[in-house]
């Protein structure tokens, strides 16, 4: 029986036409690679004696490597599958071998390039960057402190020729040029490079130390295979174990790899123990679900009977979570409930929800009093409309309060920030507690109006036996405490939190309450610049002690060089600050993939925008391009233009899905808000309605307080960059009229 290894390149991948196939040719291999309709066949004349081809069908070959252990065992490292004479062609010039300074693996494929005579090494897979070096110094040198080219080659172990280049080029494009073209790991590393990391930060994130060992006669063929299994090479090298991971790296394809492979410096955070809490924070496109994703994972087959509890701010999300880790191992046991062991994927509402329909009537009452303070059967069914619960309180109560503190926005934020997660249920309390973080100051008498509104607004509801889901939270938190006073059990032994920016204080209050403090409790992603509800949070308010224990991700994985610096120029001039109230540091974000220029236009009117937005995604949709018609998004600001553009679309023969809840199912392209499109990704992104009233949106500015007004355009500048973002190849924005300010530094 076989061992098969997966490394795909990324021209060697293909739509769903030939994708049962291709997963029937790696099955036969791992049955038996002797079976003669595989024709595992030797190339004549080729650069590296391991390299072979196999049959697909008659128009498709697959390109593989073949490595005996020294057991016997045959090893294939399938490459991909291309039309028979490419593949041959790909095959001829193929090398798969370990670096002699380092042992990593590399896996060169390229063919263009003029084969070599016999004994010649491999040549490096860089590409023409540029013809000519534009005019000024070398950028390498002044960005990357004791930079040489005797250190790159003898130290990290990079090709002479790359690293001449990359130390002779003077532009950011030229290097990131570089590192698209280069062998796997050399990319990655001339990326850190250009980021300004050091040789010594390089070899680390890459967990270089020396080549690869092997036993006593053991041969250099193990010392390959062996290679493989160290951290860089499981960037991009998988061990195919089972039917279900062939699915998932084949039907998922490149578009969703990331999710699959795993960089060196991701590993570490998914396989590292601690003893507390950590975070990890890193921009859009650098990889943070999937760490989580791998770490529930890892955690679960550590220990089978832990009670894993993988979840964040909406349901929609976490069924997203759900579906990505059923992708990445469907034998993983998911608990159907809170408390059971196994991975339980949920939102965090829904999981305070559980918490407080499970609970006694009489530790609930408890509960009520001790967050409330106002009785009632509160536990019955959720508010509806939070926002004209707090305007009919005001109307009721509001009586000399200014205008600028009636709006629901300011009062469900008080509410949310201060009065919920300590716990205030009097006036006296309300007047003296402190308000970290608030923007809008309060002097006693405003203090004591607000508080006549908030009392009004928990009356009301006591009396109609609603609870907001801030209170949910709130009240659960209160009744896990309670239980672990008496002596009863936490409910989880892992908690995983996606998205943590987004997540409201007594949120929080409630995933510290679900787990004891201990090891490897806590595990939070988070990312300032994507924070688009709520206020920002210090988690150590809430009992999360973070302290030493975080880190930040700094290379992106989704989107190109090109639409990442288009995103972090919306950002332009803004300060943000993360969970634990340090300012982030982006100057170190970096993409390694390259691709063309986004595209900003303005239109003269609505009728011109649609228009344009029709001509370009037909012209995506060209079925020459192969573009999967689910793969484009367009994106809008508010429910309101969705509904508008997908009419118009539909109104000029381009056929669309509108998404309002949960995934698109149909294969059309989609069309959301930007808010939905959190955590999604496509291939390509067009921004429709980017114009001065929408972004940002006026209507949301209209009855903000003063003290709020910059925290609330901070949020809404987070918006365009997340949606920008989703964009993996390509983004198009398109305004009428005026551009929004938003874009003036995205270039």
């Amino acid at each position: 029986m076989a061992v098969v290894i997966f490394a795909p390149h990324k021209d060697g991948l293909h739509d769903g036409s030939i994708q049962s196939q291709i997963m029937a040719f790696i099955k036969k291999l791992f049955q038996d690679d002797t079976l003669p309709g595989l024709h595992i066949e030797p190339i004549q004349g080729a650069i590296d004696p391991k390299v072979r081809t196999g049959r697909v069908n008659d128009m498709y070959r697959a390109v593989l490597f073949k490595v005996y252990s020294s057991q016997g065992e045959p090893h294939y490292i399938f490459t991909g599958v291309w039309p028979h004479d490419k593949a041959i062609a790909i095959a001829e010039k193929a090398v798969l071998k370990t670096n002699s300074v380092n042992g990593l693996p590399e896996l060169v494929i390229n063919p263009l390039v003029e084969q070599l005579a016999p004994g010649h090494s491999a040549p490096p897979t860089v590409p023409e960057a540029v013809s000519e070096a534009p005019a000024g110094a070398p950028l390498l040198e002044s960005v990357s402190a004791g930079i040489s080219l005797q250190r790159m080659t003898d130290e990290l172990g990079l090709d002479p020729e790359l690293a001449e280049r990359a130390l002779a080029a003077t532009t950011e494009d030229e290097l990131l040029a570089l590192a698209s073209g280069a062998v796997e790991w050399q990319g990655l590393a001339l990326v850190e490079l250009t980021a300004g990391g050091t040789i010594e930060q390089v070899l680390e994130s890459l967990d270089i130390h020396g080549t690869v060992e092997v036993a006593e006669g053991e041969s250099e063929e193990d010392r390959l295979l062996e290679a493989l299994k160290t951290r860089a090479g499981k960037a991009q090298f998988v061990w195919l174990e089972d039917d279900d991971e062939l699915r998932a790296v084949i039907e998922d394809g490149d578009f969703a790899a990331w999710k699959v492979f795993l960089h060196p410096e991701q590993r570490k955070y998914v396989e590292g123990l601690y003893n507390g809490s950590f975070r990890l924070s890193g921009g859009a496109g650098t990889g943070k679900t999937v760490v989580l994703l791998h770490r529930a994972r890892f955690l679960a087959q550590r220990d089978p009977s832990a009670r894993i509890v993988l979840t964040t701010y909406t349901r929609t999300l976490a069924d997203a979570m759900k579906r990505d880790l059923l992708s990445l191992d469907s034998n993983l046991t998911l608990a159907t409930s809170l408390g059971e062991p196994g991975i339980f994927v949920t939102g965090v509402d829904s999981a305070a929800s559980a918490v407080l329909s499970s609970a006694t009537p009489a530790a609930l009452d408890a509960a009520v009093e001790r967050v409330l303070g106002v009785g009632g059967n509160r536990a019955s069914k959720r508010t509806t409309n939070e926002a004209k619960a707090w305007r009919d309180a005001v109307e009721s109560s509001g009586v000399g309060l200014p205008d600028e503190l009636k709006s629901p926005s300011f009062l469900i934020a008080e509410y949310d920030a201060v009065v919920l997660p300590h716990r205030i249920t009097t006036r006296d309390e309300y007047l003296k507690v402190r308000r970290p973080g608030r923007g809008v100051a309060l002097g006693r008498a405003q203090r004591a109006m607000v508080w006549d509104v908030i009392n009004a607004y928990r009356t009301s509801a006591a009396v109609a036996g609603l609870v907001d889901f801030g209170e949910v939270c709130g009240i659960s938190a209160a009744l896990l405490d309670q239980a672990s006073t008496a002596g009863q059990d936490r409910r989880a032994d892992h908690v995983l939190v996606d998205e943590g920016q987004d997540l409201t204080a007594a949120r929080w209050q409630f995933l510290r309450a679900l787990v004891a403090e201990g090891p490897n409790d806590l595990f939070i992603a988070e990312d300032a610049q994507q924070r688009i509800y709520g206020q920002r949070i210090t988690l150590g308010r809430y009992g999360i002690k973070i302290v030493g224990r975080a880190r930040r991700l700094s290379l992106n994985y989704r989107t190109t060089h090109q639409v990442l610096r288009f995103a972090m120029g919306v950002l332009e001039g803004q300060d943000f600050v993360d969970l634990e109230e340090e300012e982030t540091d982006s100057s170190t974000y970096r993409s390694a993939r390259s691709g063309p220029q986004p595209v900003r236009r303005g239109l003269a009117s609505l009728t011109e925008e649609l228009d344009e937005a029709a001509r370009i995604i037909s012209e995506w949709l060209d079925p020459d391009l192969g573009m999967s018609p689910e793969a484009i998004g367009i994106l809008v600001r508010d429910q309101r233009t969705s509904d508008r553009v997908t009419k118009g679309l539909e109104d000029r023969g381009i056929k669309v899905r509108q998404v309002t809840k949960g995934a698109a199912t149909a294969k059309d392209p989609q069309v959301m808000t930007m808010h939905r499109a959190k955590g999604m990704e496509f291939s390509r992104v067009l921004i429709f309605g980017a114009d001065a009233e929408m972004l940002p949106a006026s209507y949301l500015l209209k009855d903000v307080a003063e003290g709020d007004r910059s925290d609330v355009l901070q949020r809404e500048r987070s918006l365009l960059y997340v949606a920008a973002t989703r964009a993996r190849d390509e983004l198009v924005v398109l305004w009428e009229g005026s551009g929004s300010a938003f874009l003036a530094g995205a270039q």
